[in-house]
């Protein structure tokens, strides 16, 4: 499906969140053309009120003045150079970027004001933007993070349509680390009978380790009301033999059983073990200084 654009004027850039290591989120877009099956926004979109079906992603809203509501805040008297996690909503390197370039625009902001950044993405275009990552990590701490849920190329296309494809996205992993910058992989979302097998799982941390990959982490999926509906009609389509087994997994829950995930951590400490990451000369920025106590 084609997708479409709409220049939305934002009120407030950042969003205070609960995840793990930040403390903040920053989407410059809503809405995302890589339409995942089993994106977990969907959900957010389904309350909005906004379609959570096939149409989601057919439609992108760009926030075009988001990098100046962006350095308005991170100005703020109060502000704390808390972390910021960009693409935790939308991806941020999605196609509308090569045309707005507000993601670009945003990291310049965060480095101007020294700010420790996270960002995970499916984007390759990411590579454009090396000079400003580069500048950004002498600043402040900053990671990447790559997801790659799997190398099968059966299961991206029929599950991240819009999404290059995941030897492009390692070459892109490839061409960041060589720049210096510190990038992750994360296999998120890993689907049951589909990429959380050990073989499928080492072949990715494998082929991480190989790219040049410094941090590694794995989920599995989450089945919101709202993506779950939509991902379990494309599994039925396309998996009809799963079904059965989505099913007694996750029953009325979102998510899958801690037995699962626990099978999940295994796998992934097993690849791990066979497959170590390197070291790597990393872009780091300067040590914070350290304020002393003055005698009494």
């Amino acid at each position: 499906m084609p997708t479409s654009f709409l220049k939305v004027q934002c009120k407030s850039a950042l969003n205070r969140s609960r995840g793990p290591g930040f403390d903040w989120t920053l989407n410059p877009y809503s809405g995302c053309a890589h339409r995942c099956t089993f994106c977990y926004v969907r959900s957010y979109e389904r309350r909005a009120d906004r379609p959570a079906d096939g149409r989601y992603g057919t439609v992108v809203r760009a926030k075009v003045n988001v990098a100046q509501v962006l350095d308005r805040e991170l100005a703020r008297p109060s502000w704390r150079r808390e972390a910021v996690s960009v693409g935790g909503g939308t991806d941020p390197y999605q196609p509308a970027e090569a045309r707005f370039r507000l993601t670009r625009a945003c990291l310049r902001v965060l480095a101007a004001h020294r700010n420790p950044v996270d960002l995970l993405t499916r984007g390759t275009l990411i590579v454009r933007d090396v000079d400003v990552l580069q500048e950004a990590a002498r600043r402040a701490r900053l990671h990447l993070c790559f997801s790659i849920p799997t190398l099968s190329e059966a299961v991206w296309r029929k599950t991240e349509p819009g999404a290059p494809p995941p030897h492009q996205r390692l070459r892109a992993l490839s061409m960041l680390a060589g720049a210096g910058l510190r990038v992750g992989v994360a296999l998120a979302p890993v689907l049951p009978g589909l990429s959380d097998d050990a073989a499928g799982i080492g072949a990715v941390v494998r082929a991480a380790r190989d790219a040049g990959a410094t941090s590694l982490w794995a989920d599995l999926v989450h089945l919101p009301p709202g993506t779950r509906e939509h991902f379990l009609e494309n599994l039925a389509r396309d998996w009809p033999g799963l079904l059965p087994r989505y099913e007694r997994l996750f029953g009325r829950r979102a998510s899958a059983p801690r037995s699962e995930q626990r099978t999940l951590h295994a796998r992934l400490a097993d690849a791990r073990r066979r497959f170590p990451l390197r070291r790597h000369r990393l872009i780091e920025p300067p040590r914070e200084p350290e304020q002393l106590a003055l005698p009494v």
